[in-house]
């Protein structure tokens, strides 16, 4: 049988063709994502949104003040499962003049998947030797641990400003010792991230509403902690307000503000403060970052027509400058 030059081009594309797309199939899979971070203008101030990671947290166990049912039905409805895949979320501020940051992620202190965050500083464009002040929502560990890089303070030149209530709080030996077996390690999880920079005398605490910089003031938030505090940036008219753990499940919380997570100190008093910020928040249409919504944790509420529940509404992602 005699084959024309036609055929044997057309039998050469095909067996090449076939073996780049065989060679396509068995690459490995890369199995990460692109670099935690994301950037946004709040009026002159740059904002950028850092990923400490995602951690896996049985929520249906944890939230409470709501029938197991109805916690089950609200995640279901929100395509989750009972152990929702959670983001751990801080937030650096460029004021053009300072550079602030807001929590610091769990580096070590929370388990495996998490400890991003000094990664994903570095790949926004950041180096830790350049942050000025540091500001801690509360001593949580997935808030503090991100202080300390093995054992040296992780951004050395920066002063850290946190609640005195929440410090006089988790800093306190009679607390460690008086606490629960259980509870104990979130003790010593902030004794050893906050302390070197006691030592090293960083640390700079405040009480209550405080003009931290021209631009960024504490708001009180007490009840997930003594000492939780919310952190109001404003520039040129605009408004973001970081709330750090004032929630932890959109799905859930949102609409039904009552829930409560057992993480509380005390949960009556962080409904209470939840409650009035979302109704500050949908009132006024003020932007919003959260600890632990969903990466890069920003958006707006909307009260629902009926009842007492709001509806969250992600920021439209952009990539304009």
């Amino acid at each position: 049988m005699k084959f024309s030059m036609h055929s044997y081009v057309l039998s050469a594309l095909l067996a090449c063709s076939f073996v780049a797309t065989s060679a396509q199939a068995e690459a490995p899979m890369v199995k990460t994502q692109a670099p935690g971070y994301y950037r946004l203008m709040v009026g002159d101030f740059e904002v950028t949104a850092i990923s400490d990671g995602t951690i896996r947290l049985p929520m249906l166990k944890l939230l409470a003040n709501s029938k197991p049912e109805k916690l089950a039905a609200a995640l279901k409805a929100g395509f989750l499962k009972e152990t929702v895949e959670t983001s751990v979320n801080g937030y650096l501020i460029n004021t053009g003049s300072k550079l602030v940051l807001i929590d610091t992620g769990a580096a070590g202190l929370f388990g495996p998947t998490l400890g991003n965050f000094l990664t994903n500083l570095r790949a926004a464009g950041y180096q830790p030797e350049q942050v000025d002040e540091i500001y801690i929502t509360h001593m949580h560990p997935d808030h503090v641990g991100g202080l300390m890089a093995g054992t040296a303070m992780a951004f050395p030149n920066a002063v850290l400003r946190i609640d005195k209530a929440d410090t006089d709080y988790w800093l306190s030996a009679d607390n460690l010792n008086a606490a629960p077996e259980g509870a104990k390690g979130f003790f010593q999880g902030a004794m050893a991230s906050v302390n070197p920079y006691v030592e090293a005398g960083k640390l700079k605490t405040f009480s209550g509403a405080t003009e931290l910089v021209p631009g960024i003031r504490t708001q009180s938030s007490y009840g997930h902690t003594p000492g939780h505090t919310s952190y109001i940036v404003e520039s040129k008219g605009e408004r973001l307000e970081l709330w750090g753990d004032l929630m932890h499940v959109a799905a859930v919380q949102f609409a039904n503000p009552s829930v409560t997570i057992q993480f509380d100190t005390d949960s009556k008093s962080a409904a209470k403060v939840r409650k009035a910020a979302y109704a500050e928040a949908a009132k006024s249409g003020a932007l919003v970052g959260l600890a632990h919504v969903a990466f890069p944790g920003l958006g707006h509420l909307r009260h629902e027509a009926k009842g007492d529940g709001y509806v969250w509404v992600p920021l439209n992602y952009s990539s304009l400058k």
